[in-house]
């Protein structure tokens, strides 16, 4: 198959996804004009096949999931969406087919979230596929919600529900271990997990609600209780780790396709607490603005969630790890509470 060159693989799959101040990606860069009295968010992700996704997954569904793993940290810092940059290091093999429903859906994305292809970067690899996405986002000078800066006494809050896409993750391998419970869950309840892992939903506009309500958010991507500990600053070098937090282990929000896991699977709650890929945001909220965070939560459209936000907990004076609290009394820490790439 002849191979297009560099600039006739930009001009064919990228150029139509490209937003104002891209130059129609004929240019050696974009240029971006902040509106007046706003700051710039910027973050970055990196996907890789094998490691964060299968290599096999549909071209669509990596290209979203791509997408929108940056629009979860813009949405967690109170951001909405500019544009993005994107690296693209394509492997032997790659075809007009694959490279074609790929941008597709970026571009379906772009559109839905607004979040219009500024630039970037396409190369040939001897390794594995391996995409990068620099998303750029807006909010009002000095508003920009923070990680840190929870403070004891705050409520801790959830969006969405939790669990959903690690039990996804374990359907799609099919290890071993699980087939007992895997076998026996039906089948729109497999369909809804797998789902899940496979494209997040960005919970963007919740965004001006952080915005107004939160003292600090992160979303959770690698693990609650992992991703908790971090929010917290518990067991992370040089901080000073004077805040803890106690969580309602039954509080935690669960889909129904999650719950019918744990009636087959009681001990899947480890999965649930410490597994990746929710892409939901935690935060800290003032006692004396939880009413007003709920009700401005309730009033903004979150897709496929029956309850937007969720209070799980209360942050606390104290050392160590995030202590949670099951029904039964027991409590639990999980010191492997995360996925870690190193």
């Amino acid at each position: 198959m002849m191979r297009l060159s560099e600039d006739a693989l930009i001009a064919t799959y990228f150029s139509p996804l490209a937003g104002e101040g891209a130059l129609g990606l004929g240019d050696d860069a974009a240029f971006l004009t902040p509106q007046p009295g706003y700051d710039l968010v910027l973050t970055k992700d990196m996907l890789v096949a094998g490691v964060h996704f299968f290599p096999d997954d549909a071209p669509q569904t990596i290209a979203r999931k791509l997408m929108r793993v940056n629009l979860s940290d813009l949405a967690a810092k109170g951001a909405e969406p500019c544009g993005f940059l994107l690296g693209l290091a394509l492997p032997e093999g790659w075809t007009s087919d694959w490279l074609g429903d790929f941008a597709r859906g970026l571009g379906d994305d772009a559109t839905q979230f607004h979040f219009p292809l500024l630039g970037g970067d396409t190369v040939r690899t001897p390794g594995p596929l391996t995409l990068s996405l620099t998303a750029l986002g807006r909010v009002p000078s000095g508003a920009m919600v923070r990680r840190h800066g929870a403070r004891p006494g705050d409520r801790l809050y959830v969006t969405g529900t939790i669990g959903d896409a690690a039990l996804g993750l374990l359907l799609r391998l099919h290890r071993a271990e699980d087939l007992a419970w895997t076998d026996a869950l039906p089948a729109e309840k497999c369909t809804s997990l797998l789902r899940r892992y496979l494209v997040p939903e960005p919970r963007c506009g919740l965004a001006p609600v952080l915005r107004a309500h939160a003292r600090a958010a992160m979303d959770i991507s690698d693990g609650l209780a992992g991703d908790l500990a971090k929010f917290l600053q518990t067991g992370v070098p040089g901080a000073s780790g004077s805040t803890t937090a106690r969580v309602d282990l039954a509080a935690i929000p669960l889909s129904e396709a999650a719950r019918a896991v744990l009636s087959l699977a009681p001990e899947r709650i480890d999965t649930i607490v410490t597994g990746g890929d929710d892409y939901e945001i935690l935060c800290a909220v003032a006692p004396e603005q939880c009413a007003d965070f709920e009700r401005a939560a309730r009033d903004h459209q979150v897709p496929d969630c029956k309850v937007n936000v969720t209070a799980i907990g209360i942050v606390e004076t104290g050392q160590g790890l995030p202590r949670f609290f099951s029904a039964d009394g027991m409590v639990r820490t999980f010191p492997k509470g995360s996925f870690q790439h190193f």
